[in-house]
C-alpha cells in the first residue's frame, strides 16, 4: 500500500493511483470502530437478515510514518447487525468490515458502492480463464512455458472479449 500511495515512485509508474483495498481487521481498529459515537454511523442498505450502516474513521493511519510523503488515506468502515437480533460468532452484536482508500472524489456511501462494484468480475474472469481457455493447467514442467502459456490463455480471453463488446453489440 505505501507503494501505491508513493507518487514518486521508484519502480512503476509516477503520479496518482487511486485504490479501494478491503482492510484487515485488527483488534485496534474494531476497537477503534466500537468507540465511534452513534451519530457517526449512516444508513448505507437493508437486506431481508440485517442493516448495514457505515462511518468513516477521522486521522487514522497506523501506517504512516514520519517524514514520508504520501497520499492521505481514509479508513471507511461498515457495521451489519442482524434483525432478528441473532448475535455473530462470539456472541458480538455487530460484526464490521474496512475499506482503505486514497480517493476522496467520492463521499464515502458512493466509494463503499464503487469498492463493492469491482466484487466478483475477476473471479469470473478467472472462471473463464481456468475452465474455458485451459489456464488451469500448465503445459509441462517449465516456468518458461508455462508462462507463456497463460500468457496466450490471457491474450484470448481479452481477443475474445473485445470481439464480444465490438461485434455483439449491434444484437
Amino acid at each position: 500500500m505505501r507503494w501505491l500511495r508513493d507518487r514518486n515512485r521508484a519502480e512503476g509508474p509516477q503520479g496518482f493511483i487511486g485504490f479501494g483495498i478491503s482492510a484487515k481487521m485488527s483488534d485496534s481498529m474494531r476497537e477503534r470502530l466500537r468507540m465511534l459515537p452513534e451519530g457517526l454511523w449512516k444508513h448505507y442498505r437493508e437486506d431481508a437478515e440485517a442493516d448495514w450502516e457505515y462511518a468513516e474513521l477521522q486521522d487514522w493511519d497506523p501506517l504512516e510514518k514520519a517524514g514520508e510523503e504520501l497520499d492521505h488515506i481514509r479508513y471507511l468502515a461498515l457495521r451489519v447487525h442482524r434483525k432478528q437480533g441473532e448475535l455473530f460468532s462470539g456472541g458480538k452484536l455487530y460484526k464490521y468490515y474496512a475499506v482503505v482508500t486514497n480517493r476522496w472524489d467520492f463521499d464515502a456511501k458512493r466509494l463503499l458502492e464503487w469498492h463493492r462494484e469491482k466484487a466478483g468480475t475477476i473471479e469470473a474472469a478467472h472462471d473463464v480463464l481456468k475452465n474455458e481457455l485451459a489456464a488451469g493447467v500448465m503445459a509441462c514442467g517449465r516456468f518458461g512455458a508455462n508462462a507463456a502459456w497463460l500468457r496466450l490463455a490471457v491474450l484470448s480471453y481479452n481477443l475474445l472479449s473485445a470481439l464480444k463488446r465490438l461485434a455483439l453489440r449491434s444484437c
